[in-house]
């Protein structure tokens, strides 16, 4: 489960920012606060993996409060802004101090869940990399606030199509069709050929590995 406090000055936002996350299977609610100071105790005794972080709080700001955590040296857990704030330079400060993702209030449950489950596919994938080699980098970054484009396009997708691109999203390095057709539980000409739509849509990208006999090996990642 993905632990998450809500931080936002208004009870009542903060409230319904709770329950649209408590909707989401695998995320858990561990508190909300409505102050910079109360959310900093949080932080400590919550211990929480996500931030959904308001800029606007009554005695210090979301980033001082982020800030406050990094210079203290405890854990700073990831953050993904959800505020009115619409300075650039709020903006640039949250992409500087490491915010997952800046959503501009107000927000549909559709565009927090589309940035809860792209936080929940990467936060999967760094905890299954054996090891950060190039593959797995670009494919951590481009997961980093679910592209609109891309996660819109998922949203139309066929069911298991859908699961397919999700398998793939998940996987710790470029994937095969035989690996995806073991999860899926699935054919491996019937994993190729969802696989073959997905780069066809531009949601995949195709990576051709060759081996020891000099033919190459289709493996597929997340389109960056």
């Amino acid at each position: 489960m993905i632990r998450v406090l809500v931080v936002d000055d208004d009870y009542h936002v903060a409230h319904a920012h709770a329950l649209s996350v408590a909707r989401l299977a695998g995320f858990e609610v561990v508190g909300e606060a409505h102050t910079g100071a109360e959310a900093r105790e949080l932080v400590v005794s919550a211990q929480p993996d996500l931030l959904l972080l308001d800029m606007y709080l009554p005695d210090f700001s979301g980033l001082d409060l982020v800030r406050q955590v990094a210079a203290s040296g405890e854990r700073v857990p990831d953050f993904l802004l959800v505020t009115a704030a619409r300075d650039i330079d709020s903006v640039r400060s949250a992409m500087q101090l490491g915010a997952f993702y800046y959503l501009v209030k107000p927000f549909t449950f559709a565009a927090l869940r589309e940035q809860l489950e792209g936080y929940r596919a990467w936060s999967e994938r760094i905890d299954r990399a054996p090891e950060a080699d190039q593959n797995v980098v670009d494919a951590l970054y481009s997961l980093r606030g679910a592209p609109p484009r891309r996660a819109a396009a998922a949203r139309t997708l066929q069911p298991t199509m859908a699961r397919v691109l999700e398998i793939v999203a998940s996987a710790p390095a470029p994937i095969g069709a035989a690996e995806v057709a073991e999860i899926l539980g699935a054919s491996r000409p019937t994993a190729q050929r969802y696989l073959a739509g997905l780069v066809k849509k531009q949601l995949l990208d195709l990576d051709l590995t060759y081996g020891s006999t000099g033919r190459p090996e289709h493996r597929y990642l997340p389109r960056r």
